[in-house]
Formats: structure tokens, C-alpha cells, sequence
């Protein structure tokens, strides 16, 4: 019973010292040290990020963009479809790379970019499929028949009409899963996809509050400047007459 009672207060002194620790906020000089010290490892760090999510959000818009223009000629297989996408949002980031280890292990590729690559899609298929059946959707009755009235077939009307005006919809879409993916790309660290949630993990092994802040800051500032890029890609294709 003696043990037990000391093994107890131990345990709670430990994990009450292990949390006062990370409690500590780590001063700005101490940051401003890291990043300065570490700027090579870290843009290294930040590339693999980036690989890692924009090879991910390539996949997804290929399939996603299809897929959500499917779903608003298709009002049956609309319903379906984006239950699936919402069932994939559902499932915990690290639990959905769990999954693909031991499935992606018969090809020898349990761990590493390639799971993660995958995931990553799966978690932007929502946005991008919900905002492009929306976005196409909602395009102007008017708009389609005067389309329609100059001759246009499907695909010219899809192409030069409905995409162009449903375009700050799509992107809103994109844009939204690419920041999801930034922050969740973080935790691929642990299944050895690299990236910025590599210098978190380092941090949180080794109790070091500034390592975990640094990479914290991080992946927020590549957040920033992904949906700012994203923006102006979005300005750039949407119509004058489309834009607010």
C-alpha cells in the first residue's frame, strides 16, 4: 500500500513538473534566437511542407472539381457523394494515418509520403466537391439560357460560362483545404512524411517550448502566405464582372 502511495505522489509530482514546464512561455528573444540560428533547417523543413501539401491539393482538385460537377448534373448521386466526404472528415487525423500503414504496407509504402499524400486527399475532398456542386448549382438560370441561346454545347457553356462565374466559389474551396491541410500535414511528421511537424515533435520530445512554438509559428505564417497565393491566383481567373 506504501508503494503504491509513492509511486502515486511520484507520478502526479512528474507529470505536475512535466506540465510546468511546458507552461513556461518561452521569451521572444528566444525565438527570435531559434529562427535566426536555424533558418536553413527550417526552410528545408518548411519545402518538405510544402511538397508534401501541394502535391496532396493537386490530387484533390483533380478529383474533387470532377467530382463536385458530377454531383450538380447528378442530384442523386450528389447526396452519397458528399456523405462520403463528410464521413472521411470525421475520422481523426492520426487515426487515418494509422489506417493507411498496415493498407499500404503490402506495397511496402506503410509509412512515409505516400500514406500521407493520400490522406491529405481524402480530408480536402469535402470543401473542394461541396463548394464546386454549390458554386455551379447556384449559377444564374438566366446566365445558362442566354448560354444556351448563342448555341454554346455543354462543354462550351461549362467552360466558358458556368466555371468562370462559379470560380470565387471553387477557390474558396480550394483555399479551404489547403489550410486544413497545412495544419494537419503537420502531424505526417509521425508517420515519417517530414515536413514542419517534424521541429514540433523534436520539441515536445525533448520539453523544449521554443522548438514547439517555432514550428507552431511556422506552419501558421505558410498558412497565411498559401491562402494569400491562392487569392490571387483567385483574382487572377475570376471574371471582372463575377468579382465583387
Amino acid at each position: 500500500m506504501l508503494v503504491y502511495l509513492g509511486i502515486t505522489i511520484g507520478s502526479k509530482s512528474l507529470t505536475r513538473a512535466f506540465a510546468d514546464k511546458f507552461r513556461r512561455c518561452p521569451p521572444i528573444s528566444d525565438l527570435i534566437d531559434y529562427f535566426t540560428t536555424n533558418f536553413t533547417f527550417i526552410l528545408g523543413y518548411t519545402w518538405d511542407h510544402i511538397k508534401l501539401v501541394g502535391s496532396a491539393i493537386i490530387i484533390a482538385i483533380l478529383i474533387g472539381v470532377p467530382l463536385g460537377i458530377y454531383c450538380s448534373v447528378n442530384r442523386y448521386a450528389a447526396s452519397t457523394i458528399l456523405q462520403i466526404a463528410s464521413i472521411m472528415m470525421t475520422i481523426p487525423s492520426l487515426a487515418l494515418f494509422g489506417i493507411m500503414i498496415p493498407v499500404l504496407s503490402l506495397i511496402n509504402e506503410g509509412i512515409g509520403t505516400l500514406p500521407a499524400v493520400i490522406a491529405l486527399v481524402l480530408y480536402s475532398q469535402l470543401p473542394i466537391i461541396r463548394n464546386t456542386y454549390t458554386a455551379i448549382s447556384n449559377v444564374d438560370p438566366d446566365i445558362r439560357d442566354a448560354a444556351n441561346g448563342i448555341g454554346l454545347t455543354t462543354f462550351q457553356r461549362l467552360f466558358k460560362v458556368e466555371l468562370p462565374n462559379a470560380m470565387p466559389l471553387i477557390m474558396a474551396g480550394i483555399r479551404t483545404a489547403t489550410v486544413l491541410n497545412i495544419g494537419v500535414g503537420a502531424i505526417a511528421t509521425l508517420i515519417g512524411a517530414g515536413g514542419l511537424g517534424g521541429i514540433i515533435y523534436q520539441g515536445i520530445l525533448r520539453t523544449n517550448n521554443t522548438m514547439i512554438l517555432a514550428g507552431a509559428i511556422s506552419v501558421a505564417i505558410l498558412a497565411l502566405i498559401a491562402d494569400l497565393f491562392l487569392r490571387l491566383i483567385e483574382n487572377l481567373f475570376t471574371p471582372k464582372g463575377v468579382k465583387k
